[in-house]
């Protein structure tokens, strides 16, 4: 039929849908510029692979859809049957339809919007108006033998984000059970390594890399939830890439339940990368004329290294319309301050203090409902607890109100004990096998919400608390436990459940417009883009040790913005670790991100609240830019060195941290140079004014860090011969302003 090029901001995405069957990716990667007409086909023609000694007699097309009958041995994209039967498929293109903006940006960039794929929803038909800055593609496709019907949904946005949807059709008459429709892209022969992102339970996004080998690389999540050990990218790149310089290739799957992500090479010489949900037995079967959608991949290219990537992805999340777009107010969660030990005086005075530092947002955590004053009790009894809260909730909502701060609570909808008045009344409404409980989990089950009086009752109940009380702006929704054995009707029931949590979400937010949502599940155990349509912050770790942090916070800003991802100042002594570290390296780690603290500040003396309130005014006072900036990271030689910062756009001001983790091998370690900068303007630099800076192991700290003026040096000198920073003790961070001259 055709040649398809779509290009935008530095990315290119050729098809090829000439032949009679499924188009084929000739190029998904950097910028081909506007090539002519005539240099398409030669473009396709130059990247044929050739026909060699035993193999096929015609060349292996991998399509966007791979298939055992255009020659494709690898993983299927498809795995299905219909009794046995119709389980290779052989997909006929039917027709291709292409919408390419070409309108330009309003300066402010506010309509550069990115693919709205909401829900399962298709596409607008052709004609309608998608966003001016937008390019999609829609690919028909069937094939008759089998009675299915494929459709093909890409979308290429402003920022240079590749989205892909597949949609299967049962056109047949009899019923069609589905394994597998995995959407994957293909990598070219120059990446050689992987990098994916593994972890557990306050040890969330640990990075582990190695060569590309022959066969498949799968990181499966059977969690029911995405998981502390999701990767949230599958990055492929060229030999030994880094944060700022290598060409890399990556994968997400936006899918809240259990997924599958896949980086596959094979000895024919093709290298994939995919991703799509992975089904349990039966869990879907698909009847005469209904369709199954994939979850949406998000894939992105950068000639940049890893910072390039997370340029893409944060400039596609900043665009969409639902976007937090009101400066993400300083919280402060009672958890680590009361536990369950809830008190209106105490909480009163705790909010006294947390108003006099500069918090901006109070939030009760767990504790306050029916029956719950331990964590073995009370999940599901969604009243507030009156002999804990005779008058209700009211009170410490007006006190908190009355300070100009917004009022958050603490909810775990998905989940039941087993010691609760809904459990006695209602055990049949858990997913489980028939005939036996899962194993609990934190004392806990999970309520069945596709069973819809289960459903009803959880919105209800819901609603009711955020209707029967003046002033509640903010859910921490949490999530607490795996989905083992989670059945309904006797199948598996993570598709519909997941699908159930994001129609409950989706519903309570329609009822009461303008409420905020924090997905949490025990941690960063829900962190996905699917989950991030309906919330407004990911809770990253129930980790904060600010020590922990650092890696946890570097590698979920891999794929989120830091606005978007909850950063607490804890206590001095950690409560899930035992570390101890001092306010100024707890403040600078927490600095980047939506701030907050987590600590019963009533407990610490004068100096310290002078010192935090400090902390938190700087925060308001760098938010623009830490929250509209580009991040960076540094590429350091020292592994005992962790730099980053956040540059802005315009690239007239910059904020950097360097922290170091460990003792070095050498005394004093190499310069750290500073990213991003424009290299024909000149900077000054120097620590912020207002906060104390940290000890230092040497006795002299370098001459423009001891002057207390600074230094001023062109964008070009900082980038690439740096700064000689102080010896730091371990544990110790430097914070440094970069401010155009």
């Amino acid at each position: 039929m055709t040649i398809v090029h779509l290009r935008r901001a530095r990315t290119s995405l050729v098809l090829d849908a000439r032949g009679p069957g499924l188009p084929r990716v000739v190029h998904w990667g950097a910028d081909l510029g506007p090539l002519p007409a005539d240099d398409l086909p030669a473009l396709v023609d130059a990247t044929v692979p050739p026909v060699v000694p035993s193999s096929f007699d015609a060349p292996t097309v991998l399509s966007l859809l791979p298939e055992a009958s255009a020659g494709w041995s690898g993983r299927p994209g498809l795995a299905g049957h219909r009794e046995g039967r119709d389980w290779s498929t052989s997909f006929r293109l039917v027709d291709l339809d292409v919408r390419d903006e070409r309108a330009t940006p309003p300066p402010d960039g506010t309509a550069a919007v990115g693919p709205e794929l909401l829900g399962g929803a298709p596409l607008p038909a052709p004609g309608v108006n998608r966003g001016p800055f937008l390019s999609t593609v829609e690919v028909r496709a069937v094939d008759p033998g089998a009675g299915l019907r494929l459709t093909v949904e890409i979308a290429l946005d402003a920022a240079g984000l590749l989205t892909l949807r597949h949609r299967l059709r049962n056109d047949g008459d009899g019923r069609y059970e589905l394994r597998e429709l995995t959407p994957v892209l293909p990598v070219p022969a120059v990446a050689t390594e992987l990098l994916d992102l593994t972890g557990r339970w306050c040890r969330e996004r640990a990075p582990q890399r190695h060569p590309w080998p022959m066969g498949a690389w799968v990181r499966e999540g059977r969690h029911g939830r995405t998981g502390h050990d999701a990767t949230l990218l599958l990055v492929a790149g060229t030999p030994g890439f880094g944060f700022g310089h290598g060409e890399v290739w990556a994968v997400h799957t936006a899918w809240s339940g259990d997924h599958v992500t896949v980086a596959e090479r094979r000895p024919t010489g093709e290298a994939t990368l995919g991703g799509g949900e992975l089904l349990a037995p039966g869990e879907i079967v698909l009847g005469p004329g209904e369709e199954y959608a994939s979850p949406l991949l998000h894939a992105a290219h950068s000639a940049d290294g890893l910072d390039g990537l997370s340029d893409v992805l944060h400039t596609h999340l900043r665009a969409r319309p639902k976007h937090p777009r009101t400066p993400r107010p300083v919280t402060l969660n009672v958890w680590e301050a009361v536990y369950f030990d809830h008190d209106l005086d105490r909480l009163r005075t705790l909010a006294d203090r947390a108003a006099e530092v500069g918090v901006e947002r109070f939030v009760l955590d767990d504790g306050w409902f029916r029956g719950r004053r331990h964590d073995l009790a009370g999940l599901g009894d969604w009243w507030v607890d009156g002999e804990v809260w005779p008058d209700g909730l009211q009170p410490l909502i007006d006190h908190v109100r009355a300070h100009g701060m917004q009022f958050g609570l603490w909810v775990e909808p998905e989940m039941v004990n087993p010691d609760s008045d809904l459990f006695r009344a209602h055990p049949d409404w858990l997913l489980q096998a028939p005939g036996r409980l899962p194993p609990e989990w934190r004392h806990q089950q999970v309520l069945d919400l596709v069973n819809p009086d289960a459903y009803a009752y959880v919105l209800g109940r819901l609603d009711a608390v955020l209707r029967e009380h003046d002033g509640i702006a903010y859910l921490k929704w949490d999530h607490n436990r795996d989905l083992t054995e989670a059945g309904h009707a006797g199948r598996p029931g993570v598709h519909a459940q997941t699908v159930a949590v994001y129609r409950l979400l989706d519903e309570l937010r329609a009822r009461h417009p303008g409420l905020e949502i924090e997905s949490c599940s025990s941690g960063g155990a829900r962190v996905d883009l699917e989950i991030l349509r309906r919330t407004d912050r990911v809770w990253a770790s129930d980790c904060n040790d600010a020590l922990e942090r650092l890696s946890i916070q570097r590698w979920t800003g891999l794929l989120l913005p830091p606005e978007l991802i909850g950063t607490h100042i804890g206590p001095e002594r950690s409560h899930t670790t035992h570390r101890v570290h001092d306010l100024g390296f707890r403040a600078v780690t927490a600095l980047f991100g939506h701030h907050g603290i987590e600590w019963d500040i009533t407990a610490i003396d004068a100096t310290t609240r002078a010192e935090l309130t400090a902390w938190v005014a700087l925060h308001k006072r760098l938010r623009p830019l830490l929250h509209g900036g580009r991040v960076v990271r540094v590429d350091h030689p020292d592994p005992a060195v962790q730099a980053h910062g956040v540059v802005a756009h315009d690239r007239s001001a910059a904020v950097y941290a360097v922290s170091r983790v460990a003792t070095s091998a050498a005394q004093v370690p190499g310069a750290v140079r500073l990213p991003g900068l424009d290299p024909h303007r000149r900077y000054r630099v120097r620590p912020p004014a207002g906060v104390p800076e940290p000890a230092l192991l040497e006795l002299t700290p370098p001459a423009w860090l001891a002057s207390g003026a600074g230094v001023t040096l062109s964008g070009s000198v900082l980038a690439s011969v740096g700064l000689q920073l102080p010896a730091l003790h371990p544990e110790q961070a430097l914070l440094v302003e970069a401010v155009a001259a």
